[in-house]
């Protein structure tokens, strides 16, 4: 083994879907495979046979993959007490699996064997010994999860180390150590980890591999990963995205970059790390679930900058306040418009769509000042890049209406009088000349409005039916005027390729969300447009 090679043991489809509200079809779980696959991740822990039908159904359906990278391993326990291997019947459903790896877990806490499964401290060895041999024995290569090792090396070091031993006895081939409560220190991990790894690879001679799994209860998974494998650990745990039981796993997006990037350790293929956000968001997406834009390395606002002297800065130089190039890891530098961006940051945006635009431009502070001048009124163009990009092109007179509004009505009905039609609306838009009227209903106002702005639209746009609503959240700017107060709307969208933003803002939700919608509809279609004159050119 390369002493720099750090195999990576993906735990989303098992210890990640233990998260509150994370539940993945079959299909779903076929997806995630693939796409960590596509990463080069090293495991792939694909769930446990033996606990329920649909990992039973996946692990049949996973025998028809053909991975590249990444090896599939069935999850399951020790046998139980008092009963032999050949008996145990999640055993012989963790075989039905028909995976080259098996991860065992194992207590090694002392309180754990008495208190919680009634076995004697020798009944758990001879549990732990007699799996790995007998998994072994079936042609099987056995990775043993060491279940609360951190809590009983503390409590009890001697048999926290006995019970890695009759692990290695019975031929396990990777000792993961597992803080499984996740309230371990740095330190404590670090100083553990070492004294096993000497333990188990005498005088530097690789015996057994050491891996770490933790938990964030104390916000420390990644850190104390990090240390583990500083004191010796080469097979690394946890989730992609970081989420599961109680406060999470281990984020292995964190964690890959930062041993790749940044300590000189080798975890999925170089070309592959370009790949990390874009496989992260594809993981979300399949999930359910929105990135957290604030995570490290791949989420949207991890290469974002706002102050407008950080702007000027990195439009300089990057390495002014970046500590890896975005690129590096898929993800790409974001501006955000504010009212403290400067010049330089209003070029650089408004260059991605008029290449003539200078700092010395006269129309730049005009820009700036309406941006001030809105922001004050409620918007927050940071995260509308819609809605900025639409108002910097009216006033540079470069915007033509699509459409133009005569009117819209809403109406609701309570109690409702179907599960999912609550509201009703009409609108009248001016296409091209032409007038046209259209209903829609819908699960509340905003839906029924969209529903029949879309129905007037996509008779001259088609496109329009491309485009789907991905998120929408109102902000009460102003609580003082109670039911009266202003709101501000954001709206995200999609076509399947892209994503915007955009928003509205007034004291009438309805015309905050009309707003909000119009800008979204247009942005689509002037994208669509210049895409159009670009190839014609």
């Amino acid at each position: 083994m390369a002493s720099n090679k750090i195999y990576i043991f993906d735990s989303t489809l098992r210890d990640g879907s233990q998260g509150e509200g994370i539940s993945y079809s079959v299909q779903d779980k076929i997806n995630i495979v693939n796409a960590l696959d596509e990463l080069g991740v090293s495991f792939i822990e694909a769930g446990n046979p033996g606990s329920n039908p649909k990992d039973m159904e996946f692990f049949q359906e996973a025998k028809k993959l053909s991975l590249k990278n990444s090896k599939l391993v069935a999850f399951g326990s020790t046998r139980r007490k008092d009963i032999s291997c050949n008996e145990d019947a999640n055993l012989q459903s963790l075989l039905s699996a028909d995976t080259e790896y098996v991860c065992i877990f194992g207590k090694t806490w002392d309180f754990q064997v008495t208190d919680i499964i009634h076995a004697t401290l020798e009944e758990n060895l001879e549990m732990i010994t007699d799996t790995c041999a007998y998994l072994k024995s079936k042609g099987k290569k056995v990775l043993f999860d060491a279940e609360h090792f951190f809590t009983g090396y503390a409590a009890n070091p001697d048999y926290a180390i006995k019970s890695l031993t009759a692990a290695v006895e019975g031929g396990a081939e990777c000792l993961c150590l597992c803080e499984t409560k996740g309230g371990a220190m740095p330190m404590e991990c670090f100083n553990a980890t070492k004294a096993v790894y000497e333990k188990f690879n005498a005088k530097g001679k690789q015996e057994v591999i050491i891996g770490i799994h933790t938990h964030n209860d104390s916000g420390l998974a990644v850190a104390n990963s990090l240390l583990a494998v500083e004191a010796g650990a080469r097979h690394v745990q946890g989730v992609l995205l970081g989420f599961g039981e109680r406060t999470g796993n281990a984020n292995l997006s964190t964690i890959i970059a930062d041993l790749q990037l940044k300590m000189n350790f080798s975890c999925i293929p170089d070309e592959n790390i370009k790949n990390l956000t874009p496989i992260c968001k594809r993981v979300a997406e399949i999930t359910n679930i929105a990135l957290n834009p604030g995570m490290p390395f791949v989420g949207s606002s991890a290469f974002a900058h706002k102050a407008g002297m950080h702007i000027d800065a990195v439009i300089k130089n990057p390495f002014a306040y970046e500590h890896v190039e975005p690129e590096s890891v898929g993800n790409e530098r974001v501006f955000l418009m504010s009212e403290v961006a400067g010049k330089s940051m209003i070029v650089e945006k408004v260059q991605k769509f008029d290449k003539s635009l200078t700092k010395s431009s006269p129309v730049v502070k005009e820009i700036v000042d309406k941006v001030k001048q809105l922001e004050h009124e409620g918007y927050q163009f940071e995260g509308a890049d819609g809605s900025f990009e639409i108002l910097v092109r009216k006033i540079m007179g470069k915007y033509q209406p699509f459409f133009n509004l005569h009117y819209y009505k809403t109406s609701g009905e309570f109690p409702r009088f179907a599960d999912d039609q609550s509201a009703f609306a009409q609108v009248k838009l001016d296409v091209d000349g032409k007038a046209v009227i259209t209903a829609g209903e819908g699960d509340g106002p905003v839906n029924a409005m969209d529903v029949a702005l879309r129905a007037a639209l996509v008779q001259f746009y088609p496109v329009v039916e491309r485009i789907k609503l991905t998120d929408y959240k109102v902000r009460v700017l102003d609580g003082k005027g109670a039911t009266a107060s202003k709101v501000r709307v954001l709206i995200e969208s999609s076509d399947g390729e892209n994503t915007w933003s955009t928003m509205g803002v007034s004291s009438d939700i309805m015309e905050a969300s009309y707003i909000a919608l119009v800008d979204s509809f247009e942005y689509k279609l002037i994208k669509d447009l210049e895409k159009k004159f670009s190839k014609i050119i």
